[in-house]
């Protein structure tokens, strides 16, 4: 069947849709889910089928087709255009075999991920192979062929180096902002960190959003390797990046189910490091009520899980299982986590103390992978003769960003002060309260807002005493964050 394009100005945000008139539709006994191939020239492309019961939408003998249809196939509108049936993909059946519980080969699993990478799989079957994989946990050879082949249909960043260092944090914890710490103080010493990090989904800020409040985090692989090679680190965001491509459209279905298939975690996590190439690499794993892993014991198993995978893929794996109670230092959100780690990194007396600790202590870890001495003091010296510091202002100007100070950094300009209603001790602070209200108040697209917390648990405080502040660069956002604090249990005061 021939049909004429029309471009319905719409991206679907990854799967290849095009929208037929239900008369059409019919004529092929064509239903939504379906899928056809559409030729352009020598240019053909599987897509799946949606139908418009109205010719207002997609009139008869035209194809509506999403913005990533167009790319694909080079579309213009009234382009004509030639359809027909498409069987569904291979990986479909492998899906349905992991619904039903059983081990999936390295070949069936390969060509998931190709499916997945290249857009193949509508977001209901990608949702179901996440689901799958929940409720019918893969086991750990599954997972290293799952890790193999996000890697192997991705880009890897090749450095030509032995001892690549790389970090990550299970996260679920605000702030915790370790790696625009780690990273300066490991190059320093004279180590190759090239640190990919994401953008928050769920959280006030992540990695990325941070560093972007003082440096450009946007680059091609290409320029990632020679800003690596020439500063021995960098931090920048991982979606602008082709590292493992089917992680990223995997976290994209589990963060609205808030499901955390353990096996696709492990294999995320370790794609991404496998993908630059690391050799040395340091796991966080946070443990809290109220962060994402909740107990020692289900940490150790996980623990356990890296290591067995880092030895299969023979990397150096250490696992530091840490305390994820609550917030790691003052500031939640871009700006204030951003100007935590200027104070860090310029030793100001401004500087979280327990975001500090928690940097020396990992970095402390890594040089003892890499070098079996005395870690913590190796780390404590670099950071406290600002070499640490320099470096990370080295890093910044090779993203395209300049020295400032962390005074200079815009917050936002509307601010409310929580107070505590009577005098006792820190016993509990919300995690879930923090990251709420600091999202509420506008972070992390807004890089000034979000909340500054002056205790900590165990800290004494009185009463009328400061526990946070709220900044917003809305009004609207303010007023509303500050009826949320106003009316939840953020801190336990006993």
């Amino acid at each position: 069947m021939k049909l004429k394009v029309k471009d319905i100005d719409i991206s679907s945000g990854g799967p290849l849709i095009a929208v037929l008139n239900h008369k059409d539709a019919a004529m092929l006994d064509l239903h939504v889910m379906d899928r056809i191939k559409i030729k352009k020239g020598s240019k053909v492309e599987t897509v799946v089928v949606d139908i418009a019961q109205s010719k207002k939408i997609v009139p008869k003998g035209k194809i509506g087709v999403f913005e990533e249809v167009i790319g694909a196939l080079k579309l213009k509108n009234n382009d004509n255009v030639d359809i027909m049936i498409a069987r569904k993909p291979l990986s479909i059946d492998y899906i349905k075999k992991k619904l039903d519980g059983r081990k999936l080969t390295g070949k069936e699993i390969d060509q998931i991920v190709w499916d997945i990478v290249h857009n193949k799989l509508s977001a209901v079957e990608l949702t179901y192979f996440v689901a799958a994989c929940y409720t019918n946990v893969m086991t750990t050879e599954e997972t290293i062929m799952l890790t193999k082949a996000m890697v192997r249909h991705g880009e890897v960043l090749k450095l030509n180096r032995y001892r690549i260092i790389d970090k990550h944090s299970i996260g679920g914890i605000p702030g915790n902002r370790t790696t625009m710490a780690v990273v300066p103080i490991i190059a320093a010493a004279g180590y190759c960190i090239p640190k990919t990090s994401s953008r928050s989904i769920t959280s006030p800020a992540g990695t990325a959003d941070t560093m972007e409040v003082v440096a450009n985090v946007a680059f091609p692989i290409n320029k990632m390797k020679k800003i690596a090679l020439k500063t021995n680190g960098c931090i920048v965001w991982g979606g602008s990046l082709n590292l493992a491509p089917a992680d990223d459209k995997i976290i994209a279905v589990e963060r609205p189910l808030e499901i955390d298939a353990e096996s696709q975690l492990l294999a995320s996590i370790m794609a991404k490091k496998h993908s630059v190439s690391s050799t040395h690499v340091l796991i966080d794993i946070p443990v809290g009520k109220e962060s994402k892993v909740k107990n020692k014991a289900d940490a150790l198993k996980l623990k356990r899980e890296f290591e067995k995978i880092g030895k299969r893929l023979k990397k150096h794996i250490k696992v530091l299982i840490t305390d994820g109670s609550q917030p790691i230092g003052n500031g939640i959100g871009p700006a204030l986590e951003a100007r935590d780690i200027l104070w860090l990194l310029k030793r100001d007396s401004r500087r979280p103390v327990d975001l500090e600790r928690k940097c020396l202590m990992m970095c402390a870890s890594i040089f003892r992978m890499v070098e079996k001495k005395d870690g913590y003091r190796k780390a404590f010296g670099i950071l406290n003769s600002g070499k640490a510091y320099n470096k990370m202002i080295e890093i910044i100007k090779a993203q395209g960003g300049k020295e400032i100070s962390a005074e200079d950094i815009g917050i936002g300009k509307y601010s409310y002060d929580a107070l505590s209603t009577k005098s006792g001790r820190i016993a509990y602070i919300s995690n879930m309260l923090v990251s709420r209200i600091a999202r509420i108040a506008g972070a992390p697209s807004d890089k000034g807002a979000g909340i500054y917390i002056y205790k900590h648990i165990g800290d004494k405080v009185k009463r009328g005493e400061k526990l946070f502040t709220i900044y917003s660069e809305s009004k609207h956002e303010f007023e509303y964050a500050k009826d949320v604090a106003k009316s939840s249990r953020v801190f336990v005061i006993k």
